[in-house]
């Protein structure tokens, strides 16, 4: 009988793993209907961390087996294949919820877990300015952190002072020596992207936001929320799809559009018709289809403007390059 040493390498890889894990570790758990397109797989290996003193194990499980490693936040910004993710996917939503909200000094820590939108909200109603934008974004505050999450022309470089991250790259060290705080200049902050490593887990942020009135926050955050409720559709899908070649000058969207493509369908994926840079996915859906309706999207954009187009969308599992 044949035997495919690409997969007997793959099992003995997950063997590993598992056993440097222990009682962590969970087997074939679906991640897609954990993103906010709610289609794609399941993850080989799935860890919920609950506390840091289990991350060592994590560090430990990556370098034994060599497995990729991907970071499950909100899922925002994620669509995985329907294959699946062959690799170990690690949630830390449960040690990384809280925020603390220093007026006196505007400073605001947040975990990677808490949603943007939450956050927005609580400044907002501390009297604290400068985080409203983030009140649209359905992400969570480590998922921005790494992408530069943004919007309404500010973004999370505007504001971020530090971040305390898990480096799951250094093996055989303890917890103290895994986490470690980093300066906002020592991330590489770009537009929509970081220097941050597909090791670098985000435990929490801090921010310096400015003393404001609470009532004029609050009636921006409300302007901001029926702008995109008016300019932006709900439903299965992880908001823009492609950056935008030009900020403020060449749109994805405006692209899309003059290619013909508002409200295209590719099997159980739609480009939206309310608008153009965003990709629906069906109730019941297949991620294959969302990636190939991406794939058809670039490929006319450039050649109908000669823009080639780059994924805002994190894709996960998929075996041949986008």
């Amino acid at each position: 009988m044949f035997v495919d040493r690409r997969d007997m390498n793959l099992a003995s890889a997950q063997e590993a793993a598992q056993a440097a894990l222990g009682s962590l570790c969970e087997r074939d758990v679906p991640i897609g209907p954990m993103t906010t397109y709610r289609v794609g797989g399941s993850a080989d290996l799935f860890v919920r961390v609950t506390d840091r003193a289990e991350l060592p194990a994590v560090a430990q499980a990556l370098e034994v087996s060599g497995l990729p490693l991907l970071i499950v936040g909100r899922g925002s910004n994620l669509l995985v294949a329907d294959a699946g993710f062959r690799g170990i996917a690690v949630s830390i939503a449960a040690i990384s919820d809280a925020i603390d909200i220093d007026a006196d000094a505007a400073l605001v820590t947040a975990g990677s877990g808490v949603l943007l939108p939450v956050l927005a909200r609580r400044t907002a109603g501390a009297g604290l300015t400068g985080f409203e934008w983030a009140v649209g974004v359905p992400g969570s505050v480590g998922g921005a952190v790494r992408m530069n999450a943004g919007g309404h022309g500010s973004d999370m470089s505007a504001s971020l002072v530090s971040v305390t991250v898990a480096d799951l790259a250094q093996i055989g060290a303890a917890e103290r020596d895994i986490v470690q705080k980093m300066n906002a200049d020592e991330l590489g902050l770009r537009f929509r992207g970081s220097g941050l490593q597909p090791t670098h887990l985000v435990i929490d942020a801090t921010l310096q936001l400015a003393k404001g009135d609470r009532q004029t926050a609050e009636a921006e955050l409300s302007d901001i929320v029926q702008w995109r409720r008016a300019n932006q559709p709900g439903g299965q899908n992880a908001g823009s799809v492609f950056v935008n070649p030009v900020p403020g000058e060449v749109t994805c969207g405006a692209l899309i559009d003059e290619a013909g493509l508002r409200g295209y369908r590719h099997g159980t994926a739609t480009v939206s018709d309310k608008h153009a840079n965003f990709i629906q996915a069906d109730d019941g859906g297949s991620a294959d289809d969302v990636r190939a309706l991406m794939r058809l999207v670039r490929e006319r954009v450039e050649a109908a403007s000669g823009w080639r187009l780059r994924s805002e969308i994190r894709l996960i599992g998929f075996e041949d390059e986008f």
